[in-house]
């Protein structure tokens, strides 16, 4: 029985799987499921509660469809009132023109999965400040969020991989030296790290380059412990005749630490790759709900929830922070679950 296997027989495990598989492909088909540009204005709409979805009886089928809405601000009550005008029915359609978008980010079309074939704009989960439709925000928000988590493997994994292995095999005075470095790193506070760091980002650049920034910054925090781990495993892996027989036939130190030990520490790799991608969304949504991540326009979870922790949004809207923490809250929840099972199968002993 394969991992994927052994998974999938744990009903808590198969759930998160299932869940953490719907968020991506979310975020992967958002251009075309968010029925609007995430960042597409409609001035009066300014914190509009989510749209009332009312149902039409033809036969035996029922319709959906929603009515006009005409704001109207009480200059007694110092309030906007949203009255719906029942004169003018809007259907909601399934494969609808909207805003254009790139599907994958490379093929170019305007349909979206659902929306309203008029004027009348279908919100789901209502507007923020600026009248953008918060269920589109969300779905895009999640690209930066949950994206973030992969792209930082890939500089963490090979680089503790290989200072680990190194300081393990060679031991003596280069372990030690190369030890002290990585306690060094370790001992340092590490959100406050960061925030230090992503302070001094210039502010001028683009999100996308923020983006790479913030992900170097975060791995660069989170490399050390799995150096450490490593290293460890190297000391007891390198004393295996396979690898003393490696030495003897010429093979050089570089070649057996690639080849011979690394491979090894697989099932380690693989619980520590799943761990560690709640730290890389949770950073991330940090940052940006300090401001020293995504910045807006461009949405991301973290940058929605900052929003969402105003005192009036907090009393009168608070799906606006709801939403975000909940996406971030299960999306944490799910890998966490999933690292834990993957760890029961690798290793049962730990």
């Amino acid at each position: 029985m394969n991992i994927l296997q052994k998974i999938l027989t744990d009903k808590i495990a198969r759930l998160s799987l299932i869940i953490i598989a719907m968020l991506y492909l979310c975020i992967f088909f958002c251009d075309f499921i968010s029925p609007y540009n995430p960042n597409s204005r409609d001035p009066k709409a300014s914190y509009l509660p989510a749209s009332k979805i009312h149902l039409v009886k033809n036969g035996n089928l029922s319709f959906p469809f929603v009515y006009k809405r005409v704001c109207i601000f009480d200059e007694t009550t110092f309030t906007k009132r949203i009255i719906e005008d029942k004169t003018k029915k809007y259907s909601i359609r399934f494969f609808v023109s909207g805003d254009k978008y790139k599907l994958f980010g490379l093929i170019p079309g305007n349909i979206h999965l659902f929306g309203t074939d008029s004027s009348e704009r279908l919100y789901l989960f209502g507007t923020d400040r600026n009248g953008r439709d918060i269920f589109s925000r969300i779905l895009h928000g999640g690209k930066p969020s949950l994206t973030i988590g992969f792209v930082g493997l890939l500089i963490v994994f090979p680089l503790g991989l290989l200072y680990g292995g190194i300081s393990g095999y060679f031991g003596g005075a280069i372990d030690n030296f190369m030890m002290r470095i990585a306690e060094a790193l370790m001992s340092l506070p590490y959100f406050y790290l960061i925030v230090v760091l992503a302070s001094i980002l210039p502010a001028n650049i683009s999100n996308s380059q923020r983006f790479l920034l913030i992900t170097i910054i975060l791995s660069f925090v989170s490399w050390a412990g799995l150096s450490r781990v490593i290293r460890g495993q190297v000391l007891s892996i390198k004393e295996e005749e396979y690898v003393q027989s490696a030495k003897a036939i010429g093979l050089s130190d570089l070649k057996i630490i690639m080849k011979h030990i690394i491979p090894q520490t697989t099932s380690y790799i693989i619980i520590a790759a799943t761990l560690s991608i709640p730290g890389f969304i949770i950073g991330e949504s940090a940052l940006s709900f300090l401001g020293m991540g995504i910045t807006q326009p461009d949405p991301s979870w973290g940058n929605i929830l900052a929003e969402g922790k105003e005192l009036s949004n907090m009393l009168l809207r608070p799906e606006i922070l709801f939403l975000p923490a909940a996406c971030i809250f299960i999306s944490v929840l799910c890998f966490n679950l999933i690292g834990d099972k993957l760890r029961d199968i690798l290793d049962p002993r730990g």
